[in-house]
């Protein structure tokens, strides 16, 4: 069975926590979205790298997120969303799934 690249799972957590919470009004509902996007990201890079890598990406997952407000204010949500999601998917790529 063919494994789903975690660059793309972090990113689909970013935006579609976003998507989910704007499209259904509900910030948490969109939070569920991201903590268990994020949790199946962490647990495959758990399992593909080092300790250190999973918490440094996990990290950077969360880092994303955050920065996508303040980064929203001067380039607009979208924009802002895709931009994370794209700089997490490079790290996740870069780190766990480059080797694999």
């Amino acid at each position: 069975m063919a494994q789903i690249p975690t660059s793309a799972i972090a990113a689909a957590g970013l935006v579609g926590g976003y998507a989910t919470a704007r499209w259904t009004g509900r910030r948490p509902l969109g939070g569920v979205i991201l903590a268990a996007t994020g949790t199946l990201a962490g647990r495959e890079w758990h399992r593909r790298t080092s300790p250190t890598t999973t918490a440094l990406l996990g990290t950077a997952y969360v880092a994303a997120f955050a920065g996508s407000h303040p980064l929203a204010k001067k380039i607009g949500a979208w924009p802002a969303v895709f931009t994370a999601a794209a700089a997490m998917a490079a790290a996740s790529y870069a780190a766990a799934d480059r080797r694999g």
